[in-house]
C-alpha cells in the first residue's frame, strides 16, 4: 500500500511542476493590471526627517522609558486610559475579535491606514492557526508541535494588539476631545518610539508614515517577546516542523479582493524571512503600499472585509476548494490528485479548514515585559517611502502553494500510516 502511493505521488510531480510554471506566469500578467491605477499615499519626506531628528535627540539625551507608576498623570488621565485599557482588554479576547475590533477603527477613521492593513494581516494570522487543524496539516505535525506553532502564531497576534489598539483608541479620544492626548502613551508602556510619529500626525494627518512608524514598532514589539524568546524558538522556530510549514505554501499572505458577490483574485505576497526583523519591517511597508497605493486593491479589499465577516476558516475566500464542515471535506488519503484535476473542489471533495473558535480555545499567557524596545538608531532605517512590488497578484501562486501542501501531506502519510 505504501508504495503504491508513493508511486502515485511521484507520477503527478511533472504536472505539479508545470502547475506552478504556469501559475507565475499569470500571476505577472494580474499584476500588471492591479498596477495600472495608482493611488496617491502622499509620504512627506521633510515630515519623516523630523520624526527621525526627534527620536535620534531622544536618543542622544539618554531620555530614560518612565512607566505609568514614575509618570504624573491627571485623575482625567486615569479615568481616559483605564476606559481605553478596559475597551482593550474587551476586543482583544481572541483573533476574531481583534480582526473586527481593527476594522472597526478604520471604519470610523479611514486615515488610520495602519488598522486596515492590521486588520488583513490579523485575518491572515487566523488562517495559519486554523491551518494547524486543517486537513493539509493534520496529519504532518504531531499535537505537541501544532500547539507549540498556534501558540506563537496567537501570541505574536495578541501582543501587537495589546500595543496597538490603545494608540488607536487615544487617537480617537484625541480627536473627539479636539487636543493631543499623546502624552498617555507611556500610560500603555507603548515605547517612546512611537510619539514623534502621533504628534506629527496629529498636526498634518499623514497616513503613510504613521504606518511606516507602527510597522517599525510593532514588529520591534514582537522581536524579544515571541520571535527570539527562548520558549518559541526552542519549541518553534528552530524545529524543521517550522520551516516545512513555510516550505510548504502556509507562509502566504493574502489580500483577497471582491467585486460585490464573488472573491475574484488574491492579491499579496510569500513571507521568505519570517525570522528577520528588517525582512519582516520590509515586508509590512510593500504591503502597505499594496493595500492602500494600488486602487483596485484597496477597492476590493475593502469590499471583502464588509461583506464576509472573518472566521478563521479559509472557506471564507476560497469556499470551492475549503470548507469549515467536516462532512463536506475530502476524505481521500491523497490530496494532491485531486487538486491538480479541477480550479474548484465538488462538496465532498474540499479541503477541511474549521473556523477558528472550532479549532482552538482559549489560550492563558504569562506576564507580558514591559520594557522599551527602543536602544539605539537602527530602528531608523525603516522609515522610508513603501514601494508596492511588481508581482502583487499570487491567486495562482497561492493555489500552488495549497497544492505543493497537499503534496506534502501526501507524502507524509504513507510512513505515518506505519
Amino acid at each position: 500500500m505504501k508504495q503504491n502511493r508513493l508511486k502515485q505521488l511521484l507520477l503527478h510531480l511533472p504536472a505539479a511542476v508545470r502547475e506552478a510554471i504556469r501559475s507565475k506566469a499569470e500571476d505577472i500578467a494580474h499584476s500588471t493590471k492591479l498596477r495600472e491605477r495608482r493611488l496617491p499615499l502622499h509620504w512627506n519626506e521633510a515630515s519623516a526627517r523630523t520624526v527621525s531628528g526627534e527620536i535620534e535627540e531622544l536618543l542622544r539625551r539618554g531620555a530614560t522609558y518612565r512607566t505609568q507608576e514614575d509618570e504624573e498623570f491627571t485623575r482625567s488621565d486615569r479615568e481616559l486610559a483605564e476606559d481605553i485599557l478596559t475597551a482593550t482588554g474587551r476586543a482583544g479576547v481572541s483573533n476574531i475579535t481583534r480582526t473586527a475590533a481593527y476594522l472597526d477603527c478604520y471604519e470610523a477613521f479611514p486615515e488610520l491606514h495602519w488598522a486596515f492593513l492590521a486588520h488583513m494581516v490579523s485575518r491572515n494570522a487566523g488562517w495559519n492557526m486554523t491551518d494547524l487543524r486543517g486537513s493539509r496539516m493534520a496529519e504532518m505535525l504531531d499535537e505537541d508541535a501544532k500547539r507549540a506553532t498556534y501558540r506563537f502564531l496567537e501570541r505574536s497576534n495578541a501582543l501587537i494588539f495589546q500595543d496597538a489598539y490603545p494608540q488607536l483608541l487615544l487617537y480617537q479620544k484625541s480627536r473627539e476631545l479636539g487636543a493631543s492626548q499623546f502624552h498617555l502613551l507611556r500610560y500603555f508602556s507603548v515605547s517612546r518610539f512611537m510619539r514623534p510619529f502621533w504628534e506629527r500626525f496629529w498636526i498634518d494627518r499623514g497616513s503613510a508614515l504613521l504606518t511606516v512608524g507602527l510597522i517599525i514598532n510593532e514588529q520591534n514589539y514582537i522581536e524579544q517577546r515571541v520571535i527570539r524568546h527562548p520558549f518559541y524558538q526552542r519549541h518553534v522556530t528552530d524545529k524543521t516542523n517550522f520551516h516545512l510549514y513555510s516550505l510548504s505554501g502556509l507562509n502566504q499572505l493574502v489580500i483577497p479582493l471582491y467585486d460585490g458577490t464573488n472573491v475574484t483574485q488574491l492579491a499579496g505576497r510569500t513571507v521568505t524571512d519570517f525570522g528577520s526583523l528588517p525582512a519582516r519591517i520590509a515586508l509590512g511597508k510593500c504591503l502597505y503600499a499594496m493595500l492602500m497605493g494600488l486602487r483596485a486593491v484597496r477597492s476590493g479589499a475593502e469590499a471583502f472585509s464588509r461583506a464576509v465577516p472573518h472566521s478563521g476558516s479559509r472557506a471564507d475566500y476560497w469556499p470551492d476548494i475549503f470548507t469549515a464542515n467536516k462532512e463536506e471535506a475530502l476524505t481521500a488519503p491523497l490530496q494532491g490528485s485531486e487538486l491538480l484535476e479541477s480550479e474548484t473542489l465538488p462538496p465532498s471533495e474540499r479541503l477541511y479548514s474549521p473556523k477558528l473558535l472550532d479549532a482552538w480555545g482559549d489560550t492563558p499567557y504569562e506576564p507580558i515585559s514591559r520594557e522599551d524596545w527602543l536602544k539605539d538608531t537602527s530602528a531608523l532605517d525603516g522609515i522610508s517611502a513603501p514601494q508596492a512590488p511588481l508581482l502583487c497578484d499570487i491567486s495562482r501562486e497561492h493555489r500552488a502553494g495549497v497544492l505543493k501542501t497537499a503534496f506534502a501531506h501526501d507524502a507524509v502519510l504513507p510512513f505515518k500510516a506505519d
